[in-house]
């Protein structure tokens, strides 16, 4: 599990030293810097595929992710702590302004430090000077110059990283791939926007039919019209169609992915996404409740609380729903001080004698907590 994120010069978090749990959800004000933290996981993703220069291309280069532009903050450093059964892991890189407004590593590092062990071991360097991240250069890992030790610890980070998925299914548009037909062996894991959303039910519908037995059932719960999708290749063998059919209706009519709500076609990429049968390492959600009717962000609550015993969620949210559904402990108020996002995670005690008459969304309603605008 990630156990804590050191961030210092990345978009609008100055210096952000932040423990984490297996359920984490970001609440806070628009602008204060929520999709700032998610970001830093999307730039992880590109980084673990060796995309990270793509990603800062498409960013805006330097001056739009380091905090304030590079003539104020020329780098950027990240520390991670991870455990494992064996031990705990540290990730450690800096990144610095280059040539055209890019970022190459300054630094990398990584270390392994046995629970057998007293003390902490020492960051082993990889180098510096590369554009992409050392960790998948398996060329540059697996030589005479790193030792074994190192080697393993590599490929254990890697190996978690790699499993590191972020998810924002805002685009339902007439456009959108979700809507559309799509290549039916696209099916390895639920891409960022679900736009794979057929072809990933329809492998576990004929692999792990106790898992699709309860997503569809979970929807069921939500959407009562909704009977079960349709799901096989189309015409064109290649290609599959996320088309469901109605409860009561019909026998015949099939319906579309036009012809589902917005917000029912986010409600089942989610349950399909919380309900699988490999959960990612790590879930990043980036508002999750777009377009859900209360009672289905309440099903949606209780599936964070339910999944994050088997694997670590990180939720951003304006939802007050969502919240009174949720215990301090889950928490993390972000807010903008000094011109920078500041996270602070809920002291459950601090809060006790406020929960004997208020909900949690009522207290942030009230600004109890923080996280609501401030002039």
């Amino acid at each position: 599990m990630l156990e804590r994120i050191e961030l210092k010069g990345f978009k609008s978090i100055r210096e952000m030293n932040l423990e984490l749990r297996p359920l984490n959800v970001l609440i806070g004000a628009n602008g204060v810097g929520k999709s700032n933290l998610i970001s830093f996981f999307k730039m992880f993703n590109h980084m673990m595929s060796r995309n990270l220069q793509q990603y800062i291309g498409q960013s805006g280069y330097a001056d739009a992710l380091l905090y304030y532009g590079a003539k104020r903050t020329p780098q950027m450093t990240a520390s991670l702590n991870f455990t494992t059964k064996s031990g705990i892991n540290i990730y450690h890189m800096r990144l610095v302004n280059a040539a055209q407004g890019t970022l190459i590593f300054a630094d990398e590092a990584i270390s392994f430090s046995s629970y057998q062990i007293e003390g902490n071991a020492p960051l082993s360097s990889l180098g510096g000077g590369h554009k992409e991240s050392r960790l998948v250069d398996d060329q540059f890992v697996f030589t005479a110059d790193v030792s074994r030790v190192n080697q393993r610890t590599a490929r254990v980070i890697k190996s978690i990283m790699q499993r590191w998925q972020v998810y924002h299914f805002h685009d339902t548009s007439s456009t959108a791939l979700i809507k559309n037909p799509h290549y039916i062996d696209d099916n390895k894991y639920l891409r960022h926007d679900a736009g794979n959303l057929a072809a990933f039910l329809y492998q576990m519908q004929q692999n792990s039919r106790p898992y699709y037995r309860r997503i569809v059932e979970t929807i069921q719960s939500v959407t009562p019209f909704f009977e079960d999708f349709i799901l096989a290749p189309s015409t064109n063998p290649l290609l599959i169609f996320l088309n469901w059919k109605e409860r009561g209706g019909d026998p015949a009519m099939v319906f579309g992915p036009h012809q589902l709500s917005d917000g029912t076609l986010r409600l089942m990429a989610l349950i399909t996404l919380l309900l699988q049968p490999s959960l990612p390492q790590l879930i990043v959600i980036d508002e999750p409740e777009l377009g859900l009717h209360p009672y289905a962000i309440s099903i949606l609550a209780g599936l964070l609380k339910s999944i994050s015993s088997k694997t670590q969620i990180i939720v951003s949210t304006q939802s007050v729903t969502l919240v009174d559904q949720l215990e301090p402990k889950h928490i993390i108020v972000v807010d903008r001080e000094d011109n920078q996002s500041v996270f602070k995670r809920l002291d459950t005690e601090e809060l006790d004698t406020w929960l004997e008459e208020y909900s949690l969304g009522e207290l942030w309603e009230k600004n109890v907590l923080g996280g609501r605008p401030k002039r």
